[in-house]
């Protein structure tokens, strides 16, 4: 499986932070809002990724990221300079997705949870259509909400329903099997003139190819693309880390969890940062001479 990040769009809702900033440029605590996702894909297993995002920021993501090699990955990049939405990212990458299944993030979803690496390498391997991730909010009018039957199979997604038939949002984290990705093209772009995701799950629910994985306790969910939840998101890794005395979303520490890079290539990326800095000390502290 080959993981596709979206970090295009132009993150409106954080105007005027985004005015000359990408929004998954954009810090959370201690870090760059896409090393939380990209944080995912490796995690999930996945070492090769494509993130998509605008011409106009493309250089600033190559010089945070490169391609990727320091740290085990192959990183590539394409683009999408105008807002056509989310499903539009499976006809970006369907060439560098190949014959292989597909993950794909948005940009500014933070997912957290000692169990989320094995739940979503489950779900990985056993995907056929798509699977899609079920997160209980107290506000489920403000996303797409999982409708489900008695058994617990998933029937439809409302989009923003002013009666929600469930608690379940619908996170930003979709898994496709490869002969699905050409859906997109049996779909219109909606009113807001975009390609909407919600509608290709919505054929493959028809298709009875569609399975909701519900992300219950010990596993968190934040969607930063307000002001308000870019805060909330960068206070709870705050606390977090601070108690815990760990790291989420270290590319370093995940790559070489992972066995994507060496203890010997590990040293090398600590040298590169700055003792002064919480997150270059965490670095060099796994290090073992």
């Amino acid at each position: 499986m080959r993981g596709i990040l979206l970090a295009g769009g132009s993150g409106t809702r954080l105007l005027p932070l985004t005015t000359i900033n990408s929004k998954q440029l954009l810090p959370v605590y201690d870090k760059p809002l896409v090393y939380y996702p990209l944080s995912v894909l490796m995690l999930a297993g996945m070492r090769e990724i494509l993130i998509i995002t605008s011409n106009l920021h493309h250089d600033s993501f190559r010089a945070l990221l490169g391609d990727g090699s320091h740290l085990g990955l192959d990183i590539r990049y394409a683009y999408q300079n105008e807002p056509r939405g989310i499903a539009e990212a499976l006809l970006i990458g369907r060439d560098f997705a190949g014959d292989e299944d597909v993950c794909l993030i948005l940009g500014d979803n933070i997912f957290y949870g000692h169990g989320l690496p094995a739940i979503l390498r489950e779900a990985a391997s056993t995907v056929d259509g798509c699977t899609v991730f079920g997160y209980p909010v107290s506000d489920p009018e403000r996303y797409g909400v999982a409708v489900l039957d008695q058994e617990g199979r998933l029937t439809d997604i409302q989009e923003k329903p002013a009666a929600p038939s469930s608690n379940l949002a619908v996170t930003g984290l979709y898994l496709y099997s490869n002969d699905v990705l050409g859906h997109v093209e049996k779909i219109s772009p909606s009113g807001r003139g975009e390609l909407e995701i919600t509608d290709v799950n919505r054929l493959l629910i028809k298709e009875d190819r569609a399975r909701l994985v519900q992300l219950g306790r010990g596993v968190a969910w934040l969607d930063a693309g307000t002001h308000d939840s870019l805060l909330e998101a960068s206070q709870y890794v705050q606390v977090l880390q601070k108690r815990q005395g760990l790291q989420i979303a270290c590319l370093e520490e995940t790559a070489f969890r992972m066995g994507y890079i060496s203890m010997g290539q590990l040293g090398k990326l600590a040298d590169r940062l700055s003792a002064g800095s919480e997150y270059g000390r965490h670095v060099r502290s796994l290090v073992r001479v």
